[in-house]
């Protein structure tokens, strides 16, 4: 497994984001995503003061970026958790505040390159998908036993599949005569079921079941959801944080946690504004920022990306 090859998608952009909150002695930063240790080794480098708290769900990454990692020693802390644990990851640690904190959504290149894992279309795989291979059920269960109109709001919803009923349809017909196991199967049965102008767009035709079935599997929206504020209340007033995110329905949810805590909470009218119902946040991106053309160039995983940041600006108010 070639750590070299993994090149940490706009990384520049992220670690300038995060610079002013980081360049403070005794900063903290948590790398939510820890995947390989490439964004980590990045923020340990250029941050020399700054300690970092890394977590990941995914043991086998954990081991590796420990590898990577071990030149910093103390001044990295790995943990396998799921980013939505994050407040009780600090609360363990001891740790009340915290001046950064990067996610970096989407699967990591080590899962999709190994081909065990069940996550890429291209190859033939167990249907597995799960970042943790020591909890939860796999793709192949979903498939198998969700009932239809369960696969169908799964594939609209998390894979914005506009074919969703025809393919859940071939599904259902298929894993009757025969439980699905792996990857190449479900791909061979989704070009069969695609009407011929759809396959012509957009790359593979498995990819947006593909997506789908990994949301799922990992619970990856239900998870964002809860961990995106969490991150923003563990921040310092002056912290900042970044999200890169990979397609559509990360990026919405990113941007709505940040809209509101940068929007004014007061009942219009108000001549004067008080405290309480002063925005949180500020936001760092017009909008969501797209990587440069080189970037993709060299990184063809780095084209869905979407860069979001905010800083914290003052305390909450009860």
């Amino acid at each position: 497994m070639s750590q070299s090859r993994h090149v940490p998608v706009m990384l520049q952009r992220c670690l300038d984001l995060l610079a002013p909150a980081l360049e403070r002695p005794g900063a903290v930063v948590v790398d939510c995503t820890l995947g390989l240790g490439g964004h980590s080794e990045a923020l340990l480098g250029r941050f020399p003061e700054a300690r970092l708290i890394g977590l990941d769900r995914d043991k086998e990454a954990l081991r590796l970026s420990g590898e990577r990692l071990a030149p910093y020693g103390d001044r990295a802390t790995l943990v396998h958790a799921v980013y939505d644990e994050l407040p009780e990851v600090l609360d363990r640690l001891g740790i009340a505040r915290v001046q950064g904190v990067l996610f970096d959504l989407g699967v990591s290149s080590m899962q999709l390159d190994e081909a065990g894992r069940g996550f890429a279309y291209a190859q033939d795989a167990p249907l597995d998908m799960r970042m943790d291979q020591t909890t939860g059920i796999s793709a192949a269960e979903v498939l198998n036993t969700y009932p239809a109109g369960e696969l169908v709001r799964i594939l609209r919803a998390y894979g914005e599949e506009k074919q969703a009923k025809r393919i859940v349809a071939a599904i259902v017909r298929e894993r009757e005569k025969e439980p699905f196991g792996t990857s190449a199967r479900l791909v061979e049965l989704i070009r069969d079921a695609l009407p011929q102008a759809a396959k012509r767009t957009g790359g593979n035709p498995a990819k947006r079941t593909f997506q789908a079935l990994r949301i799922e599997v990992n619970g990856e929206l239900s998870v964002l959801e809860r961990a995106i504020p969490a991150a923003v209340k563990a921040l310092d007033v002056g912290g900042r944080v970044a999200v890169l995110s990979y397609h559509s329905l990360e990026d919405r949810l990113v941007k709505q946690v940040f809209a509101a805590g940068a929007a004014t909470t007061a009942p219009p009218g108000l001549p004067v504004v008080p405290e309480r119902y002063q925005p949180r946040l500020k936001l760092l991106t017009r909008g969501a920022e797209l990587p440069t053309e080189e970037e993709i160039a060299e990184n063809r995983r780095a084209a869905p990306a979407r860069l979001r940041g905010a800083e914290r600006i003052r305390e909450d108010v009860e």
